[in-house]
């Protein structure tokens, strides 16, 4: 008697053969379990748990991310616990990257090979670290940010009473993006750093027109003459460099539509110092340069050596003016001190570790 085979059992069968399962093949890696009773011996391959953590991460910041700055413990965030009341306080510690920027760096392009993006695909850790990534990105309150406004208008932190010293400072990062300069074939893709390196720098963040005139509270004309008459007698040695961040791919279309009055608003000297950003700046970057709150400007005044040295955020203060100019004042006389020139190049710097005490 002669059976036949249905296409439900044919189905059945080709479902349980799964040669390039992954799920099976690291249950395969598995060791076997121990004897009961027997003492567990970790495998060659087995990564040991990581020590915990002598500082605790503070209410309201997530245990999970890899830099919370000490200085920003208790800010409030985009994600983590809502905070129903908060008070800015000034910086007590430094903040920014541990290791210097470099040109090239952070430029949100996807560089691999497609064998690399297909080793990537079947490989399933790197599943569950983007599953990660994006659960918390699906996790965070949309409005968030908007709530965060009601906290003295955003401002994340006061800014430090003095400079940070120079040994004490940590980096700026590199950001990729475009300028607005006419005619410049180096416009479509340009570097921070290489603009950075060698001058005193007042650097501004913002990525919406509430948060640009927060930073013109800090570096306009109107705002704070003095500045712009330091800016003006240190040419090619102190300068103002705007950073427009625009994650939104419509938004960022109608920004270059436009860009010819943000030219005559600018002004021409300032084309080459006007970035237009996408992609690139990743929660490691915000949560390290205290880049908190995605509608709020942040303003930096960053040395030769691309250290940041003095911070503020929000509206300024009429002390937080001062102060800006003072530590730009300082900046120079150290640069005098150093002898740096136009053909300054910035001293390589091993990695460093978190910043000490002061």
């Amino acid at each position: 008697m002669i059976t036949r085979t249905g296409s439900k059992a044919v189905t059945c069968l080709l479902c349980q053969w799964r040669p390039f399962s992954v799920s099976y093949r690291r249950l395969a890696e598995k060791a076997p379990l121990p004897a009961s009773g027997a003492p567990s011996t970790p495998t060659p391959n087995s990564t040991p748990a990581s020590a915990p953590s002598s500082t605790a991460a503070p209410a309201g910041v997530d245990p999970k991310k890899n830099a919370v700055n000490e200085a920003l413990a208790h800010a409030p965030r985009g994600y983590g616990k809502k905070l129903t009341d908060f008070t800015p306080t000034p910086l007590s510690r430094p903040i920014g990257m541990h290791n210097p920027p470099n040109a090239g760096e952070n430029t949100g392009i996807d560089k691999r090979t497609l064998k690399q993006r297909r080793d990537d695909f079947v490989n399933y850790d790197k599943h569950l670290v983007r599953r990660e990534q994006l659960t918390d990105k699906f996790a965070r309150p949309y409005f968030r940010d908007w709530r965060n406004m009601q906290f003295h208008k955003g401002k994340t932190f006061l800014a430090p009473p003095r400079p940070f010293k120079a040994d004490l400072s940590l980096y700026f990062p590199n950001l990729h993006g475009r300028t607005i300069a006419k005619g410049d074939p180096s416009a479509k893709s340009a570097d921070t750093t290489p603009l950075l390196e060698g001058c005193a720098s007042v650097v501004t963040i913002f990525s919406s027109m509430w948060a640009e005139k927060q930073a013109q509270t800090f570096s306009s004309k109107d705002a704070n003459p003095v500045l712009h008459e330091v800016l003006e007698a240190n040419k090619g040695r102190a300068q103002l460099v705007q950073i427009n961040v625009e994650e939104d791919a419509l938004k960022a279309l109608l920004i270059r539509l436009f860009v010819g009055s943000l030219r005559r608003r600018v002004g021409k000297e300032n084309w080459n110092k006007y970035f237009l950003v996408r992609k690139g700046i990743t929660d490691q970057i915000r949560e390290s340069i205290g880049v908190l709150n995605n509608k709020v400007a942040y303003t930096y005044l960053v040395d030769h050596n691309c250290r940041i040295r003095w911070a503020g955020s929000g509206n300024a203060e009429s002390t937080e003016r001062e102060g800006l100019v003072k530590g730009l004042h300082r900046i120079l006389d150290e640069m005098k001190t150093e002898g740096v020139t136009d053909s300054y190049v910035r001293k390589a710097v091993v990695k460093r570790g978190p910043p000490r005490k002061e």
